[in-house]
């Protein structure tokens, strides 16, 4: 895998459901389709400068759509729910 942090964690992940958890200290990203537990808790905690508590991950199957007689297929993704200590916020998601 990457040795580069930033090459594993994509993007926040941020829904209502997903703002709802923040509540209890955990952050959704979508993250590199090969990357592992321990190198996403790596990668989190070198990024935001945070204690990870546990992480969970989730592939997500891309959904097929169909434009009239056409259908298409969207991406498939890796997530991963991330529990932080407490005490530790990440400050993207300040003010959500």
């Amino acid at each position: 895998m990457a040795a580069n942090p930033r090459d594993i964690i994509i993007r926040p992940i941020v829904t209502e459901k997903t703002s709802d958890m923040m509540k209890d200290n955990k952050y959704t990203f979508q993250v590199a389709m090969g990357a592992n537990k321990t190198e996403i808790r790596q990668a989190i905690e070198a990024i935001f400068n945070v204690k990870v508590v546990n992480v969970n991950t989730i592939r997500v199957l891309g959904k097929t759509k169909r434009m009239g007689k056409y259908e298409g297929k969207r991406s498939d993704y890796k997530k991963a729910i991330v529990k932080l200590a407490e005490g530790n916020t990440i400050p993207l998601f300040e003010g959500m």
